[in-house]
């Protein structure tokens, strides 16, 4: 393991830390009767974003690091004026995938990210049904932890990320799949699939014959290229900030990318206007990335 500097080391293990308690408390209420009610844009919120976004904040605000602010989806927005002064700042979707959440398939994340000006630079995403948690941080590289437990355990301890980083697998997994050359897999949304994505899909298996398509559920679409699992992850439908940014971190330091289809540069954060334009995400062994922006200009 690298080694990080104290502020950073302190910065991972309090966000892995924040992801375990929101999602012991979204595991409340999944295991109960999930009431639901809309916000003015017509998205589902339930007990459990609610709760989650109290626990985080919660954490996030304690101990050496409560003068980073925090940039939530169920939180107050800053004003732009005022975010374009951070240096620092946590990102933060507390429940990620409510609607995959109030469908009870599993397939929904707690997402932490430190964004450093406009860059994610550390990232946590935790599933709660599924007990595992992919963390990743610049000097540090990109992991997956299946069981959380050992997170509680350690956070406590001086040497916390390191004896948490023992017990974690380095992305991307040595895997079937995860090698250059083997059959092309496409990982989409589940509940927000575009048009546009069917088109891709269709143009992919013109092109390479035999593809892949794995649907699935909030943040793990990024882990799913982070791991090696699937290859491209394109999204042609509205995302903001909180939803990509921890996802977007895990992916990097895995080797991969998650770009803009205007100008193949990373998608950037702390923008006037947090919604996210139309991007890619390219696993460590994707091919022919060319190809996925000549699409991208006839699509449009």
């Amino acid at each position: 393991m690298k080694m990080l500097s104290t502020f950073f080391e302190q910065c991972l293990s309090l966000s892995l830390l924040a992801a375990k308690k929101a999602g012991e408390t979204i595991l409340e209420v999944y295991q109960g009767d999930i009431d639901v009610w809309y916000k003015n844009d017509k998205t589902p919120l339930t007990l459990a974003d609610e709760r989650a976004h109290k626990v985080i904040g919660k954490h996030l605000s304690s101990q050496a690091l409560k003068e980073i602010p925090i940039l939530s989806e169920e939180g107050k927005l800053a004003p732009y004026d005022e975010r374009k002064a951070w240096e620092y700042f946590w990102i933060v979707d507390p429940l990620d995938g409510t609607k995959e959440f109030i469908k009870r398939t599993g397939e929904f994340t707690v997402n932490i990210a430190l964004i450093h000006k406009d860059r994610p630079v550390q990232g946590v995403v935790l599933v709660p049904a599924r007990d595992f948690v992919y963390f990743a941080a610049e000097g540090l590289g990109s992991y997956k932890l299946e069981g959380t437990e050992i997170v509680g355990r350690f956070t406590k301890a001086p040497s916390s990320l390191k004896s948490i980083v023992r017990f974690a697998k380095r992305l991307p997994l040595d895997q079937p799949g995860s090698e250059a050359g083997s059959k092309l897999t496409i990982v989409g949304s589940r509940s927000h699939a575009a048009k546009g994505l069917g088109d891709f899909v269709q143009t992919m298996k013109d092109k390479y014959g035999e593809v892949k398509f794995i649907p699935a559920g909030s943040a793990l679409k990024f882990t799913l290229i982070a791991e090696g699992s699937a290859h491209i992850y394109p999204r042609l439908s509205p995302t903001m900030e909180w939803d990509t940014a921890a996802g977007q971190c895990v992916v990097e330091q895995s080797g991969g990318a998650v770009l803009r289809l205007s100008d193949k540069m990373p998608l950037d954060y702390n923008k006037r206007d947090l919604h996210n334009p139309d991007f890619i995400c390219i696993g460590k062994h994707a091919r022919d990335i060319d190809q996925l922006f000549q699409f991208s200009v006839h699509s449009s």
